[in-house]
């Protein structure tokens, strides 16, 4: 048996005496009191998830998923604007750092984010997209937040070629394989009318053919590239923020009501990624640049991708499209905070 603190069964939870974490204000609104009690609240929202969760429905338009895909195209082909030869050869120059990054986006992540899972169990449909997440490639934005903490965005820009490239194959096979290991995800999955041909297709436009394309533009025309790489990269990004924005803002009575079901699995899962790419970097044995970049690439994945193939592929019902949006969201937070945090304290040289 599983217990929390204070001796309630985690099953049973929601039944324990409510006095103990919160009390009813004048109002008739019920208030969490303390820091200590604010983990009951959390511990009773995953363990006793509201049925009513599965049945939820997000608004979202075929106009929508046209949009956020356009978005995400557009961010590709910025981030290939900015490649240089320089970079290419990085991963010639350095192939045990960039073979590091690859492991800890396609191996590492998903490992740990199933291990997480079969810790918390959480809501099925929240467990699927935190196994989505994993099975993404790193976020495109993560060239930004290694420059930031003063990583190496060489292998940064590295990484993220090969993980676009390897997007196509990796993202279905992880997806599958973890997601078919544990019995209770079974009936989500096997809900999921997934075409895998469609859904490698549908990475390799959206990811690959915008890095090919935007790598043999910046090779034709070098000079332009570099004068619309920046503005372009930057419109592209706050364009996909103020979308998901309104998405939140389209469904805010939703995201109210069952925030507590998901944020905390965000944050635990963006944690968990974030110190095992640092680990595996100390492990081994990478220099303190790289360990920072291998941890920012792991730890800031590509949520506008999942949320476009969950719109997609998926039924967009359930705690699979909250805790794949508010991904979107927080992946930005998490990157803004973690790259002045490297930048500010810096790393113990893995050297040293």
């Amino acid at each position: 048996m599983n217990y929390v603190p204070g001796g309630c069964h985690y099953h049973t939870l929601t039944s324990c005496n409510y006095h103990q974490i919160g009390h009813i204000d004048t109002a008739g609104n019920y208030k969490i009191k303390g820091v200590h009690s604010f983990f009951y609240y959390f511990a009773a929202m995953l363990y006793n998830p509201s049925t009513e969760l599965q049945d939820v429905s997000i608004a979202f338009s075929d106009n929508n998923i046209w949009l956020i895909n356009i978005c995400l195209s557009i961010i590709m082909f910025s981030v290939a604007l900015s490649v240089k030869i320089s970079d290419l050869k990085e991963i010639m120059r350095t192939p045990a750092s960039v073979a590091t990054g690859v492991l800890s986006q396609y191996l590492v992540l998903p490992a740990v984010s199933f291990l997480l899972v079969w810790l918390l169990k959480p809501e099925a449909g929240l467990a699927v997209g935190m196994l989505l997440i994993a099975a993404c490639p790193g976020g495109n934005i993560s060239n930004f937040f290694s420059m930031q903490c003063g990583g190496n965005v060489a292998l940064s820009v590295s990484l993220t070629i090969i993980a676009t490239l390897l997007a196509p194959l990796m993202t279905p096979l992880n997806f599958e394989f973890w997601t078919t290991k544990l019995p209770y995800l079974q009936p989500v999955f096997n809900g999921i009318a997934l075409n895998y041909t469609d859904l490698s297709l549908t990475v390799l436009q959206i990811l690959v053919v915008p890095l090919v394309i935007g790598i043999w533009f910046t090779s034709r025309f070098p000079v332009l590239s570099q004068r619309i790489s920046s503005p372009l990269q930057r419109l592209s990004i706050l364009i996909l923020i103020a979308f998901i924005v309104f998405a939140f803002y389209g469904n805010g009575h939703i995201f109210m009501k069952y925030w507590p079901h998901f944020v905390f699995l965000v944050f635990a899962q963006n944690l968990v990624a974030l110190l095992s790419g640092y680990l595996l970097g100390r492990f081994t044995s990478r220099n303190t640049e790289d360990t920072k970049t291998i941890s920012i690439e792991t730890g800031v994945q590509n949520a506008g991708l999942a949320l476009a193939l969950v719109f997609t592929f998926f039924e967009p019902r359930g705690g699979l499209v909250l805790l794949v949006a508010w991904w979107g969201i927080w992946n930005i937070i998490a990157g803004l905070l973690v790259s002045q945090l490297y930048k500010k304290w810096g790393l113990i040289s893995v050297n040293a």
